[in-house]
């Protein structure tokens, strides 16, 4: 079973689903494989209609997600990309890759972390990521 953790941005549903039917290939079982957007309903849309998951309280923490509560969507959307390894910068790129209509789909290591710890070994793909 494959374990590293690995970001991609991709522009609509069929992309989604074929990125995360290829992550399966690879051996990333079902339950590690995530999709967010800067839409709750289209998160949901699509997590309804690919084998992605929503990001949730197992997978952020407790903590996070009573924090998210009270966070503004850009705010939560950081938060949960955080809670699974990705740095501030790059939470924040991808947040606004977010707010340009793309999908994140990530495979998750299955380690939550918090502050300002995150997984220097993750990939990125799809985007430029800042240096």
């Amino acid at each position: 079973m494959a374990e590293q953790t690995k970001v991609y941005t991709v522009n609509n549903i069929l992309e989604t689903r074929n990125k995360i039917a290829e992550l399966e290939h690879e051996g990333y079982a079902k339950e590690k494989i995530f999709v967010l957007t800067h839409d709750k309903k289209r998160t949901e849309h699509i997590s309804e209609h690919t084998d992605g998951n929503e990001i949730g309280i197992a997978e952020e923490g407790i903590l996070t997600a009573v924090g998210n509560l009270f966070r503004s969507t850009g705010d939560e959307l950081r938060a949960k990309l955080r809670s699974v390894g990705v740095s501030k910068e790059h939470a924040e790129q991808l947040e606004a890759e977010m707010d340009k209509g793309k999908i994140v789909v990530l495979t998750w290591s299955g380690t939550t972390y918090d502050n300002d710890n995150f997984d220097p070994n993750i990939g990125y793909f799809g985007y430029v990521p800042m240096m």
